[in-house]
């Protein structure tokens, strides 16, 4: 009787970390849709139909560097170091600028 008691002690622990881990994950998903959906809304405001098209494209093919690209452009933005909203030429350069600054930095070995 002790033993049935103890493991089914056990599995009620069981039981309620788990419902912790699952609303635990819950409440981040949530942020993390919340957060996108500012991203979002501020890219939109920031970047002409031509330029947040060319940054799905990105998105796309590099995620990791759009998602990169995306908070630069929303910094830029926000603290005034950039005209909005940011054209398609204006994103071509930025790409290009950033490009650049990337084969500047590869290392050779002799």
């Amino acid at each position: 009787m002790a033993e049935d008691e103890d493991l089914e002690d056990i599995k009620k622990r069981r039981l309620q970390q788990l419902q912790q881990q699952i609303a635990e994950a819950r409440r981040q998903d949530e942020a993390r849709r919340e957060l996108e959906s500012q991203k979002q809304a501020a890219l939109r405001q920031i970047l002409t139909d031509e330029a947040r098209s060319r940054l799905m494209n990105i998105k796309m093919v590099k995620p990791e560097f759009a998602e990169q690209l995306e908070l630069q452009l929303i910094q830029l933005a926000q603290s005034g170091k950039i005209a909005v909203p940011i054209t398609d030429e204006q994103m071509k350069d930025i790409l290009v600028k950033l490009q650049s600054k990337k084969r500047e930095s590869k290392i050779s070995f002799r």
